[in-house]
């Protein structure tokens, strides 16, 4: 689960100290380098909930090995990669290849609980955060190391062997039946008190629903990517994807995304939300800042990555002193401060700053590294569909995969050309202001308490 659940991270993560060097070796500025890391969240946002749901009906064996030695074969073709499009064709079949990992983790999880009758792995979660949050965090310290040893293309060249040990693991130690794998088995209620039972693999699947989802998704991403009003025909194609989706939906006997459950989960929407600003904020530091450590204020790869090691040390002990406890509103809301408080920092940093300000502006944000993915994912866990577990744990990851294209077409417009220190304070008003926004979301959020307490669900 651990090692299936990072190759996301670790392939989002890692590139951050890689864009700077790809850029000079293949003449791309930092406005074409972006898309490296829009491709594998266009990617990514797209296959985790249509792999979760895959799950959820088939369950986690099958979709992990087929997704995980996809990893493999991505990393082929980026370690020999000759220009810059097909990198970026790499980095999308890595999107896709790393999608079964976390749905499936959670899947697991959630199997497990019922097995038991635990229905609150307090600890199964922590190491699962923590993981995430680690790999996340030591991404670019990783890739910084890797960049000094071999080159830019070792941070492609080292999926290959973590796909054939994720893959190994898979054979040797995931269930071949889960309790969620066997569709037949009971029939499906819709909230109409209508009954059906599902039948043809298009009807349980759901295909025309996928297919809806992801013309809105690809529109609607593609504007974020390179926002633009002469662009505005693909807002128009996803809002009408978007209607279309929503009609499907609702009629369907066996919905991809069940609307009306979902419309009717306050508290999950919610949680979808504050998914999306939080990682506007997250991934904008890590993109942005890192460049600007490089270019701006002149640190080499690795250096730049090791100027992040306040972060990972901070944000790994509190997940662990914190990751007991099933609070929720406590860890968002010292989290949410923790991201305005970063914020203000970085737009007191120049390029003459001393080197203890950037660091400094590493450990506070590893406070809300080190609780907002928590608390995000604890919440999703209990107020989820038991049935949706997979599905709902791949649409936080695809809210959270939107809020990183902003952070991606926000770095880019606010950089341009060079990752100077102007660039930086534009891109830190926009993570200020999804900061304040990720506040009130939390502080006018009356449904937050104990998780496990209120275990909301979807079927409520």
């Amino acid at each position: 689960m651990l090692l299936g659940s990072v190759l996301n991270p670790i392939n989002s993560t890692i590139i951050a100290v890689a864009l700077v060097p790809i850029g000079r070796a293949l003449g791309a500025p930092a406005s074409q380098t972006a898309w490296l890391v829009s491709a594998l969240y266009l990617a990514t946002s797209l296959g985790q909930p249509v792999v979760g749901r895959l799950i959820d009906v088939f369950g986690p064996r099958r979709l992990f090995l087929l997704s995980t030695g996809l990893v493999g074969v991505a990393g082929v073709v980026g370690a020999l990669a000759p220009d810059l499009g097909v990198l970026i064709g790499a980095r999308v079949l890595l999107g896709f290849g790393t999608c079964a990992g976390y749905p499936a983790a959670m899947a697991l999880v959630r199997s497990e609980a019922e097995r038991t009758g635990r229905d609150s792995p307090g600890g199964v979660l922590t190491a699962l955060a923590v993981a995430n949050q680690t790999i996340a965090v030591v991404g670019p310290l990783l890739g910084g190391l890797l960049i000094a040893v071999g080159g830019w293309r070792t941070t492609f060249a080292l999926n290959v062997p973590l796909a054939v040990a994720a893959v190994l693991l898979g054979l040797l130690r995931l269930p071949k039946a889960s309790p969620t794998a066997d569709p037949e088995a009971e029939p499906t209620t819709r909230p109409t008190g209508g009954t059906t039972r599902r039948g043809s693999l298009v009807a349980r699947l759901d295909l025309p629903g996928m297919m809806l989802f992801a013309a809105m998704l690809v529109s609607l991403l593609l504007f974020l990517m390179n926002l633009h009003l002469r662009d505005w025909y693909l807002l128009a194609l996803a809002a009408a994807a978007g209607a279309a989706f929503a009609v499907r939906e609702l009629r369907a006997a066996t919905p991809f995304i069940d609307l009306r459950v979902l419309g009717g989960n306050t508290p999950l929407l919610a949680t979808y939300g504050r998914a999306l600003v939080a990682y506007v904020v997250a991934y904008s530091f890590l993109y942005g800042f890192t460049q600007w450590t490089e270019e701006g204020f002149g640190l080499t790869p690795f250096h730049a990555g090791l100027a992040q090691i306040p972060m990972f040390l901070l944000a790994i002990g509190v997940s662990i002193v914190s990751g007991r406890s099933t609070s929720v509103r406590g860890k968002l809301l010292l989290g949410a401060v923790g991201q305005i408080v970063a914020c203000l920092v970085i737009l007191m940093l120049g390029g003459d700053s001393p080197l203890w300000m950037l660091l400094l502006v590493a450990l506070i944000f590893g406070v809300p590294q080190g609780l907002n993915n928590l608390a995000l994912q604890n919440s999703v866990y209990f107020q989820a569909d038991p049935e949706r577990t997979a599905s709902s744990a791949g649409l936080l990851r695809t809210f959270a995969y939107i809020g990183s294209m902003v952070a991606s077409s926000a770095t880019a417009a606010s950089f341009g050309q060079h990752a100077d220190t102007g660039g930086l304070h534009r891109l830190a008003w926009v993570m200020l202001g999804a900061g304040v926004l990720y506040l009130l979301l939390t502080l006018f959020d009356r449904t937050l308490g104990r998780a496990a307490a209120t275990g909301t669900r979807a079927s409520a």
